[in-house]
């Protein structure tokens, strides 16, 4: 006999990013900590804020987990995109998020420009990110709830 929780029907995406209603959407990356590194050498300082904002690249220090909390950050700006269900592009830049501490440790999203529009438009009430990082690799998720 069948579970009850195998009859369960989902509910399908909201065509063409409409309203999520109470719909929640999930989005999660990890990048390697080298892969990031290799970008940080190969762009010179004045186009970081290109990726990362100043508040992001202040956040993240100068010490040795700096890299690793870059990131992290990295991994999160593309969960998110994941999670809006746009990818990094012309609907959403990396300028459009950014991601900030509270003086606990907690990150938290900044959304702007087209960030703060795909927030509105889709009727979201909240936008949570978790990070996480080793010697090799961070990782993100991102939940944006209806």
């Amino acid at each position: 006999m069948a579970d009850s929780a195998d009859s369960r029907s989902v509910a399908p995406p909201a065509p063409g990013g409409a309203s999520l209603d109470s719909a929640t959407r999930c989005g999660i990356d990890s990048v390697t900590i080298p892969r990031i590194e290799r970008l940080l050498a190969a762009t010179p300082q004045e186009d970081l804020p290109s990726i990362f904002s100043v508040q992001e690249l202040a956040d993240s220090g100068d010490g040795p987990g700096r890299v690793a909390s870059l990131a992290a950050r990295f991994a999160a700006k593309e969960a998110i995109s994941k999670a809006f269900g746009t990818g990094i592009g012309a609907a959403l830049g990396w300028q459009d998020m950014e991601i900030c501490k509270k003086e606990s440790g907690e990150p938290f999203v900044v959304l702007h420009g087209k960030g703060r529009e795909l927030f509105t438009t889709r009727g979201a009430k909240q936008l949570l990110v978790s990070l996480s990082h080793t010697d090799n690799y961070a990782a993100a998720t991102a939940v944006l709830e209806g």
